[in-house]
């Protein structure tokens, strides 16, 4: 018979044999959090028409074929394949300024791609507010109200709308609330329990000069830094720690797209960096159309931020790592590089570009593509239709230099609105948003008028003094806004020099040969945006008299259709005196 001490060790041996292993204390390593950072989008659906130039930290250059919806989620899904964690972050001009294939079905397809690609939060630039805040929130919302000229919905009724968040932290409602959240907040789920991160969006405070006043009738553009640091106490109350900035700003550089050194850095953000909480730990920035990767400690090493920037287009991301002290949420480290999105290109005759082997090919996501396809073909007709033919030198040009281009608009304006007693057409060149370049035979279809103007703006004819027209010129040069020269009508000219003291920095103007006139009076046309007061240009409201005419694109296709080849117009209409 079994004693009871070895039947009650039998049964200690027992019990210890069923327990379950004990469990190994969660991992207490950093938490790693892959950010995808976008910019500047502006519905390239397709790869963009012409090679983009890199420019590597070393200083070679290369021109490489890069962009488009479905190139582009296939990178973003490569890099947030790399973590268990990841956050796709777009720094604004989401929309806006976009090819036909996206603008003429109101950037429904470009809201459509992001949603496939898995956007997270877009900041607000200020091209999201291009057909006004209502319909802004449509593009958040869904639905088919109409706000615009061209009817919603034509191909996907009713329009879903983003399945991210729109982030506006300092676009304020006459109600005191924002337009959109100020920030959202993501939570992952880690060993050690949920890790929150932040991120604040915001757009550029100087966003109502950049577009037609009536698109921001009643909301006010605080000071970016001012609504930064709010956002980031709010956070840090939640117990937030790792807090993102996605603002619609930017700066430019002088070294290569993924060279951090920050070198010859300047541009408008400085100056909000430079005020900002040095709790933020990354900033998606853009605008610019830059592409760099800035450790802004090496400018200010209390303020341990990068700043990065993808370029344009979709043409790059920017890869970010961020590690995440588990215990405390703290960002300990981060690191970044920009990863060019090379996609495929077509010459002239259609026919396919080898690949720079010096960057790795992506291959299209399947999904995206017949996305995209089912909104090119939609866009085909229109896009193809053929409206001209030209001769001569179509490229965009800058803000201050003079183009073929740019005449050629303005002279296509002063026709259209001769009827209304125009002398001058003024066009901004800012508002020049691509090349006008033509086939062979120098044909030019409605797609490619539609990329070089696609915001659909009307022509406005109004009556000036020549005192005022003066003034309005001096304001090409004026520190109301960034420095550009219009494009103006032939018979019209004028010389400037940027040494003379702001307000005296137009020499001469002339219509027709003759000064102009202090005492008369001058019909001057420009288009709607100017007629508002865009680009800073506020002495265009001064204006009476007011004619409206149809849209620029019109003024431009009949201007081409009046001849067999419309020649564009030889430069020197504008002269910098520098000598």
């Amino acid at each position: 018979m079994k004693t009871l001490p070895f039947l009650l060790a039998t049964l200690g041996l027992s019990a210890c044999a069923t327990l379950p292993a004990e469990k190994a204390p969660p991992a207490t390593g950093p938490v790693t959090v892959k950010v995808i950072g976008l910019n500047d989008f502006h519905g390239n659906l397709e790869p963009i028409r012409r090679p983009i130039r890199v420019i590597q930290n070393d200083g070679t250059r290369h021109d490489i074929h890069a962009a488009g919806a479905a190139w582009l989620a296939s990178a973003v899904n490569a890099v947030r394949a790399t973590s268990e964690h990841s956050l796709a972050i777009a720094a604004g001009d989401l929309i806006g300024g976009s090819p036909l294939v996206s603008s003429i079905f109101l950037d429904e397809p470009a809201i459509g791609a992001m949603n496939r690609i898995g956007l997270d939060f877009n900041a607000v630039g200020n091209h999201e507010f291009d057909r006004g805040w209502q319909e802004l929130r449509r593009m958040q919302q869904g639905g088919c109200e109409k706000h615009t000229m061209r009817e919603p919905c034509a191909v996907e009724n009713p329009f879903p709308g983003a399945q991210f968040g729109f982030l506006a932290a300092n676009v304020i409602t006459p109600d005191g609330s924002t337009l959109f959240p100020a920030y959202g907040v993501r939570r992952f789920d880690t060993a050690v329990g949920p890790l929150p991160v932040g991120v604040i969006g915001l757009t550029l405070k100087d966003t109502p000069t950049l577009v037609t006043p009536s698109g921001v009738e009643g909301l006010t553009f605080i000071d970016e830094a001012e609504a930064i640091n709010r956002a980031v106490a709010e956070l840090d109350a939640q117990g937030v720690r790792a807090i993102i900035v996605s603002v619609h700003q930017g700066l430019y550089t002088e070294v290569g797209y993924n060279d951090q050194s920050c070198g010859g850095v300047r541009g408008p953000l400085l100056d909000i960096l430079a005020k900002v909480d040095p709790r933020v730990d990354l900033v998606i920035s853009g605008h610019t159309h830059n592409a760099y990767i800035c450790d802004f400690s090496a400018i200010d090493p209390s303020r341990t931020f990068l700043v990065t920037s993808a370029g344009y287009g979709g043409s790059m991301l920017t890869d970010i790592t961020l590690s995440l002290d588990p215990a405390s949420g703290d960002v300990i480290a981060r690191s970044a590089s920009n990863v060019v999105v090379q996609s495929t290109g077509t010459d002239r005759d259609g026919q396919t570009v080898a690949a720079n082997p010096a960057f790795p090919q992506w291959q299209a996501d399947a999904g995206v593509a017949a996305y995209v396809a089912r909104y090119v073909e939609a866009a085909r007709s229109e896009s193809e239709r053929p409206v001209g033919r030209i001769a001569g030198d179509g490229r965009k040009g800058g803000s201050t230099e003079e183009t073929p281009l740019g005449n050629l608009i303005a002279d296509a304006q002063l026709a259209e609105t001769r009827s209304a007693g125009a002398q001058i057409a003024m066009m901004n060149n800012s508002g020049i948003r691509a090349a006008l370049v033509a086939q062979a035979d120098g044909t030019i279809s409605y797609g490619d008028i539609y990329a070089v103007q696609p915001f659909g703006n009307t022509l406005v004819t109004k009556s000036f003094t020549g005192t005022q027209l003066l003034a309005l010129l001096e304001q090409q040069f004026d520190g109301g806004g960034f420095v550009q020269t219009f494009s103006f009508s032939e018979g019209f000219a004028l010389a400037y020099d940027m040494r003379r003291p702001e307000g005296s920095r137009v020499v001469s103007a002339t219509l027709d040969g003759q000064p102009i006139d202090p005492a008369r009076t001058y019909r001057v046309t420009m288009n709607s945006f100017l007629a508002a007061g865009g680009d800073s240009f506020t002495l265009f409201t001064e204006g009476t008299d007011t004619v409206t005419a149809p849209v620029d694109l019109d003024a431009m296709e009949a201007w081409l259709r009046a001849v067999d080849v419309r020649t564009l117009p030889p430069v020197g209409r504008v002269r910098e005196i520098t000598g």
